[in-house]
């Protein structure tokens, strides 16, 4: 419990009483800010394990709403597209550091324009943390894997501000 601006009790918001296992799929799937970072295709230097973002999505990846398309059918389109779990969440390197899951797992606590903190799933693309404007080509559109190395991306690991209260 935290007290209110009037000295009232008020229960904490599930995400900083529950550990992510115990978490329902609605409260787990809410965690989700809507940036899309995960959705960028991602390349990793063989020799430094280092993760260089791309600004190329996902073929089911809408850009303007930074919502997957085919959301529930996604695996079946996208064969690669990872169903995030807890473990993964505290082990997937290319999670983006300001990512709810990963937040979450490392004990810390969710960013000021988070949907669940703002109230309003608007403040992730206002706070300039989302993929919209941002993406130049969609996986399908490029005809080899080098083609990625020439989108390179620099803005997903940028600064998102202190955690929210």
């Amino acid at each position: 419990m935290v007290d209110d601006a009037a000295g009232e009790a008020v229960a904490a918001p599930f995400w900083r009483v529950k550990p992510l296992e115990a978490m329902s799929d609605g409260e787990w799937e809410s965690l989700c800010d809507g940036c899309a970072r995960c959705c960028l295709n991602k390349l990793e230097d063989e020799d430094t394990g280092e993760i260089h973002f791309t600004s190329v999505a996902c073929t089911l990846l809408d850009g303007e709403s930074c919502r997957c398309r085919d959301y529930p059918n996604r695996q079946d389109k996208v064969p690669d597209c990872v169903r995030l779990t807890p473990a993964e969440a505290r082990a997937l390197p290319w999670l983006p550091p300001t990512c709810a899951y990963r937040l979450l797992a490392e004990g810390r606590d969710l960013y000021w324009w988070h949907p669940l903190v703002s109230g309003d799933p608007g403040t992730v693309h206002a706070a300039g943390i989302s993929v919209r404007g941002r993406i130049t080509a969609w996986e399908h559109e490029l005809t080899e894997l080098q083609e990625l190395e020439h989108h390179l991306a620099e803005w997903p690991n940028r600064d998102a501000g202190p955690p929210g209260p």
